[in-house]
């Protein structure tokens, strides 16, 4: 079986073959999760790394479905944005182009009156 290399001037123009968090990404993402973890709401998450998208999965306890799922779609970018939002029952709470925008709809969740 031979493997021919393609030739060194297309192989910037290959697709990656997958889809990762880039370190910002994760940071901003990890910081609302420790927030989270410390008012005892989420317990673990995992993430996946797939050919179109890049899941950052959020769960109250091992064993259980993900609570919420923030994806990242870079085929949407220059659509409805890439990043997103998934509740538990696959409804899309939030979509759009800049992370932080995004992961507000959680924060809201983070925040409660103080009798």
């Amino acid at each position: 079986m031979n493997y021919q290399v393609p030739p060194q001037s297309n192989l910037h123009q290959l697709p990656p073959q997958q889809v990762a968090f880039h370190r910002t990404e994760l940071s901003v993402i990890l910081s609302l999760y420790g927030r989270f973890v410390a008012a005892g709401e989420w317990r673990d998450y995992g993430i996946s790394c797939l050919r179109e998208v890049a899941v950052f999965s959020v769960f109250r306890r091992t064993a259980e479905n993900p609570l919420y799922r923030i994806e990242k779609r870079p085929r949407l970018r220059d659509k409805q944005g890439m990043y997103a939002v998934v509740g538990m029952d696959g409804q899309i709470m939030r979509r759009g182009h800049d992370l932080r925008t995004v992961l507000r709809v959680l924060e809201r969740k983070l925040i409660r009156a103080v009798e």
